[in-house]
């Protein structure tokens, strides 16, 4: 299995890093995507990365709720790492009205750049939205962004949004919250194909049942797989192997 979007560099898995992987090996985890959120962590992450490069994946990006005063100099540092660093995508990025929108104009000038960004260096993207589909789909459907395609990590949106993002060509990333019991993901994503799903854990956060209220790992990434398979009525090992192949897809557009 691949999870597509998990935090590694957080101290909750650095602190006892030998001890998490070898519970997420035993999970059956066969490779982790890092998706980054400042300046801040991309020192962990690419640490995190060039010591286990078969196991991490890194990807660069300003994180909606990091757009603040100081964002255009943090875009301007991840470009420039971008003239010498190969990554999986450009992640995480997008738009966020969960908390505040003071900086609304900021986070969609910041996710607009960054679009171009995998553009221009034949990169998918990795995209972060809470309380925002409505101006993320517009930006979406632009058409110097019709080449565009990535993962809507931990989606949130409704149906009607869901369907519209797959056939904008976007794969949905579908986590924890598919287990929660009062969640209405399961029948917001009923619609939408298997071949345009791929599994996260977003760990250390979003756990799943029974582990919610305690740190995620991809370690739990097949209860997420199993609750798939349950909803869809297939084989578990049907969903495990259309999801990573849905996944790898993806990583061919990737230059790492």
């Amino acid at each position: 299995m691949i999870d597509t979007h998990a935090h590694l560099y957080d101290e909750h898995f650095t602190q006892q890093w030998d001890v998490q992987y070898n519970e997420m090996k035993m999970a059956g985890i066969e490779e982790v995507w890092l998706p980054n959120c400042d300046q801040d962590s991309w020192s962990a992450l690419w640490s995190l990365y060039q010591a286990n490069t078969s196991f991490c994946k890194p990807m660069i990006g300003l994180h909606p709720t990091y757009v603040k005063e100081d964002y255009v100099q943090q875009l301007a540092f991840f470009e420039q790492e971008l003239q010498s660093k190969k990554v999986l995508a450009i992640g995480e990025i997008g738009l966020d009205y969960y908390w505040d929108v003071s900086f609304k104009s900021q986070q969609i000038a910041a996710f607009e750049m960054q679009c171009h960004w995998a553009l221009e260096h034949h990169l998918w993207i990795d995209v972060h939205c809470r309380k925002a589909y409505a101006d993320l789909l517009a930006i979406l459907k632009k058409k110097e962004f019709k080449e565009l395609t990535g993962i809507i990590h931990c989606f949130s949106g409704d149906a009607r949004e869901a369907n519209t993002l797959v056939d904008l060509g976007y794969t949905l990333g579908i986590g924890g919250v598919l287990t929660y019991k009062n969640a209405n993901l399961h029948h917001d994503i009923q619609d939408v194909p298997l071949t345009q799903l791929v599994l996260e854990t977003d760990a250390p956060y979003l756990s799943p049942v029974p582990h919610r209220g305690k740190p995620n790992s991809p370690a739990y990434l097949g209860l997420i797989a199993q609750k798939l398979a349950d909803y869809r009525e297939m084989p578990l090992a049907e969903v495990i192997q259309i999801t990573t192949q849905n996944a790898q897809a993806l990583k061919a557009y990737s230059n790492i």
